[in-house]
């Protein structure tokens, strides 16, 4: 991922403060950003910072991507390389890496937690902003415990129901970035086909809709429908989300998830587009003012 920071936030104790949020996820992304800038500034290719922390090519790339965890020695030698000699500028970016290297609450959830979608948890849990569109189910943000499991049964038949429930439990532990008073607004669109496919059965459809109607009254959370009548939108390939941000330093993302895999795009030209694309659906999709009575009258079909 592309970032960048100035030395001089680099040396602010607050640099670490503002995003500690997102655990080590954002730290490393953070960290392996001021890494390349410096190894940049400083004249040296990747192949050099390779052989002086006696590591590949590759595993130069990963750490400044912030894709790994970082060993302190190995940031020590990378910053007498890069010229870096201020202690309080080498303490920053060490103690930095320390806190890089310190699990996240959602690594108790590494035996059912796939290494591509954990990256997007630690992302999902720094972001200040969360844009997502739909298609096909009710945004797991906002997802009941019943729902969830249904959803989570979809894609996991034949597995044991420990497991099943520890992913669902790591579904409702997310949903937790949107209370408390540092909740992240999430603005979701959804299409109309999620809400009328009787996923779990009909009372569990039921209770679903009813959520939905209680949590967007909340002030943080804006839900809109796209309706089954209309043109053709510009989303109709498939979901995606966009992550925001309040450290400049950190890009948006667009997070695209596949089968067993996933896309994170960071690109301004790439998360520009995504972006468009989510703003037609908004004025596409009926206005967030009608979504409660769009809910009800769904509710009232189902009854």
């Amino acid at each position: 991922m592309e970032t960048s920071v100035n030395r001089a936030q680099a040396g602010a104790p607050s640099f670490v403060e503002g995003v500690a949020r997102g655990g080590p996820t954002v730290l490393r992304i953070m960290l392996g950003a001021q890494l390349r800038r410096l190894r940049r500034e400083s004249g040296h290719t990747p192949e050099t910072a390779a052989r002086t922390i006696r590591a590949s090519h590759a595993k130069i790339s990963r750490l400044e991507l912030g894709r790994v965890g970082f060993k302190e020695r190995d940031v020590a030698d990378l910053l007498t390389l890069y010229g870096v000699t201020d202690p309080g500028e080498r303490e920053t970016l060490l103690h930095l890496a320390r806190q890089a290297n310190v699990p996240g609450w959602w690594h108790k959830y590494s035996d059912v937690l796939p290494g591509w979608f954990e990256f997007y948890v630690g992302l999902e849990e720094a972001a200040s902003v969360i844009r997502c569109y739909e298609l096909q189910f009710v945004p797991s943000l906002l997802q009941t415990p019943e729902y969830a499991r249904s959803v989570v049964l979809m894609g996991n038949t034949g597995r044991a129901g420990d497991d099943v429930e520890r992913r669902v439990d790591l579904r409702m532990r997310r949903q937790e970035r949107l209370e408390g008073p540092e909740a992240a607004t999430l603005w979701a669109v959804v299409d109309e086909a999620a809400l009328r496919r009787p996923t779990g059965g009909a009372e569990v459809m039921r209770a679903q809709i009813e959520y939905l109607i209680e949590i967007t009254r909340r002030p943080n959370i804006t839900l809109q429908i796209v309706p089954l009548v209309g043109s053709v939108h510009p989303a109709a390939g498939g979901p995606f989300t966009i992550l925001r941000y309040q450290a400049p330093e950190l890009p948006d993302v667009v997070y695209l998830e596949q089968l067993t895999s996933a896309l994170y795009l960071d690109k301004p030209e790439d998360t520009e587009a995504y972006t468009q694309v989510m703003n037609t659906l908004c004025v596409q999709a009926h206005p967030a003012s009608r979504t409660t009575a769009v809910l009800e009258q769904l509710l009232d079909e189902l009854r």
